[in-house]
């Protein structure tokens, strides 16, 4: 079955931002949508987003550029193309781009398309797109990890560190998990105003309020863990993303909003060891900056054997940097995002070779998301275990919760839920 159409609009993200939907069909009259997540926390090598600059609409974030160039350049190469060969769609989109980083058509041009054809082909194939992608042995339902207090560039509150997250584990099922998971939201959104605090909340649906220190972000979570009737560490338990690139300027940590601190690589990677040693800490995302390279060996040699240490900012999704990094010993787990890579080939070969070489796989949304839930999907599809997709409201964000349970009833008994063993020496 061939692609007979593929068009492109201009839509918006959940932070009110321009972003790319594409529209794929068939000759058979199939159509697929997919929508492009944009990041806000952004890894320097990160595949290309492409924006028009024109400070006159959107304050330049428009992205009329990429819808041009899926509707007039992409559109009429792969139109005629078999929908079930991904791989040679996402080639022949990368040599039409050019460039090491997808910067002439866009990664968010390039991503829409790439998402758009893999679900019209599962489509076509009378699929779920995580069995289309995963195939039958595609069963594992993930913890959520659950973003509930956030601070970093995802709020304008006080809190450094981007992103304190609970990971209800100790469930029979995905569906159990969330519950948990909710639970526990709603009672930190009580002890906050008990305590006077604001509840409004970030970029990805947690709260950010003003604390007085991050120590104070997780001594809540850890009371409303226990006010909600679970024990820490057993049943719910804590990851951690704290994007320590946005703190790192002239080879130390510098950027503190909190306190105004100075911290050396070595002062960095003790304070994440005090923590995990204080706190039920099971995986710590990005914590440390992504240029810090000899910082990230030091923090795996310390905790890697320990806890789950994922890789984002300086692995970008990118199987040549991730390479580099399993040659260096560096992390023991990625974070996979799919437009920090711009197609759904490279994703996967991505996962492919983490696996290879005993790294974990943690799928993650960004903050500025849509309601399309391609990442639920490709979290059960490549049975990564755990799932990162925002907090206990906000409809972009529960969108891929609702997904995972439909998935999980699809799947009935063949469904299994990864519980504590999803996180890496846990």
């Amino acid at each position: 079955m061939k692609i007979s159409k593929t068009e492109a609009m201009e839509v918006l993200d959940s932070r009110g931002n321009p972003t790319v939907e594409v529209e794929l069909t068939l000759e058979n009259g199939i159509t697929a949508n997919a929508l492009v997540p944009s990041g806000a926390s952004t890894g320097e090598k990160e595949a290309m987003e492409l924006r028009d600059g024109d400070i006159k609409r959107y304050g330049g974030k428009g992205v009329l550029k990429a819808i041009e160039n899926v509707n007039r350049i992409i559109a009429p190469a792969i139109q005629g193309l078999e929908i079930t060969e991904q791989k040679h769609l996402d080639l022949k989109m990368i040599e039409l781009d050019g460039t090491e980083n997808k910067s002439r058509l866009g990664a968010n041009a390039i991503l829409g398309v790439s998402i758009a054809a893999a679900k019209a082909a599962a489509q076509y194939c009378n699929l779920p797109l995580f069995k289309y992608l995963g195939g039958p042995s595609a069963n594992i339902l993930p913890v959520p990890c659950m973003n509930i207090i956030n601070g970093g560039k995802h709020s304008d509150n006080n809190v450094d560190f981007q992103e304190f997250m609970i990971a209800p584990h100790n469930a029979p099922n995905f569906q159990e998990a969330i519950r948990m998971g909710i639970e526990t939201f709603h009672t930190l959104k009580k002890i906050l105003i008990k305590k006077g605090y604001n509840t409004g909340v970030g970029d990805e649906g947690g709260f950010a309020p003003n604390l007085k220190s991050n120590e104070e972000a997780m001594e809540v979570i850890m009371e409303a863990i226990v006010q909600a009737g679970y024990k820490p560490g057993d049943d719910i338990s804590i990851c951690l993303d704290p994007a320590a690139s946005e703190m790192w300027e002239d080879g130390q940590y510098v950027n503190f909003k909190s306190d105004k601190s100075k911290r050396t690589s070595v002062a960095m990677v003790k304070h994440w060891c005090d923590w995990v040693h204080k706190y039920p800490i099971v995986l710590l995302e990005d914590g440390m900056a992504e240029n810090d390279w000899n910082g990230w060996k030091l923090l795996t040699d310390e905790l890697g054997d320990k806890i789950e240490i994922v890789g984002d900012d300086i692995f970008c999704t990118n199987p040549v940097i991730l390479s580099e990094g399993i040659k260096k010993g560096i992390a023991n787990s990625i974070l996979i995002k799919l437009n920090q890579i711009g197609t759904v080939t490279e994703t996967l070969e991505t996962i492919r070779l983490a696996y290879k070489n005993n790294y974990n796989c943690f799928v993650s949304h960004r903050s500025g998301e849509t309601e399309d839930t391609t990442i639920a999907d490709l979290t059960v599809a490549v049975n990564a275990g755990h799932l990162k997709t925002g907090s206990g409201c906000r409809s972009e964000r529960i969108s891929k919760f609702n997904r995972l349970i439909k998935i999980e009833k699809m799947l009935g008994k063949q469904a299994v839920f990864a519980g504590k063993n999803a996180f890496k020496n846990v």
